[in-house]
């Protein structure tokens, strides 16, 4: 069975840095689109930033210029490294992964279990 493990989440203060990790672990042939979402209390979730398996990112208007994604096949990791932290920031922030796991080559979507970030003023 699949699974996302994710880490890096905590307490920071405004203009802060974290860097979030997730790792896919399991019976996996490849991982194709890897991303990052985050969901406030009351709120939809939302992307924040996105990579493919060719290294194409994208990324919320918001977090442009802040967050950068990246991933190593190898591990089947992706990364987010969050520099200049703001309070709006404050989420629970969840790894997914389209993972291919037989001959078919169909792609299956997993979701990580979430990890708080808050961001103190």
């Amino acid at each position: 069975q699949v699974q996302l493990v994710e880490s890096g989440g905590g307490l920071v203060q405004a203009g802060g840095s974290l860097r979030l990790s997730c790792a896919a672990s399991g019976s996996i042939l490849g991982v194709k689109f890897m991303g990052w979402y985050r969901q406030d209390p009351g709120k939809q979730r939302e992307l924040v930033a996105s990579i493919t398996s060719g290294g194409s990112t994208n990324y919320a208007d918001s977090e442009k210029g802040r967050f950068t994604i990246s991933r190593d096949n190898a591990k089947n990791t992706v990364y987010l490294q969050m520099n200049s932290l703001k309070p709006e920031d404050t989420a629970v922030y969840y790894c997914n992964a389209d993972v291919v796991i037989d001959d078919s080559l169909r792609a299956y979507r997993y979701w990580g279990q979430g990890t708080q970030v808050t961001v103190s003023s």
